[in-house]
């Protein structure tokens, strides 16, 4: 029997997900990327837009990790998916069937939703996590970047 659930997040856990955002942020050595508040992120989960949903895993009433996911869209399949932004599950919850139960439930949410592909991105040097990833059935895009623009850099492209 397993000792967590997997639920849709609650406006009440935009502070232990923030929490889980820092953990994260640490983990993966990018702290000082973190700029946002609880404040911020349930205003953006919640509020009218929602720009994001979240799901979240909880063991005796504590949250112990989350998906963070939102809508994207396939122009080649055209079809919406889904892009997992952050998945996170707290260490000492690892090896649980955590990890997996989160991946399966947002799989689930895309398939009921008749989205055509569940996506996201991972780090290089994380092989756990790839590992993991490929043993859950994903395929590592190995021909793929990531494009990002952010802070000056967005200014100056929307000034030019």
């Amino acid at each position: 029997m397993n000792d967590y659930r997997i639920r849709p997040a609650r406006e009440a856990d935009a502070s232990a997900i923030f929490a889980l955002i820092r953990e994260l942020a640490h983990y993966e050595k990018l702290t000082h990327q973190v700029t946002g508040t609880p404040e911020i992120l349930a205003a953006h989960l919640f509020g009218t837009p929602a720009y994001a949903e979240a799901i979240v895993a909880e063991s005796q009433e504590q949250l112990v990790g989350f998906a963070l996911f939102f809508k994207n869209y396939s122009t080649f399949l055209t079809k919406p998916g889904l892009y997992l932004e952050d998945l996170f599950v707290q260490k000492a919850y690892r090896g649980r069937g955590i990890g997996k139960a989160l991946l399966k439930t947002l799989a689930q949410i895309a398939r009921e939703r008749g989205y055509g592909r569940l996506e996201w991105s991972v780090l290089d040097w994380n092989e756990t996590a790839i590992a993991f990833y490929e043993k859950m059935g994903a395929d590592v895009l190995p021909d793929w970047r990531i494009c990002r623009v952010t802070g000056e850099s967005l200014q100056s492209m929307s000034d030019a």
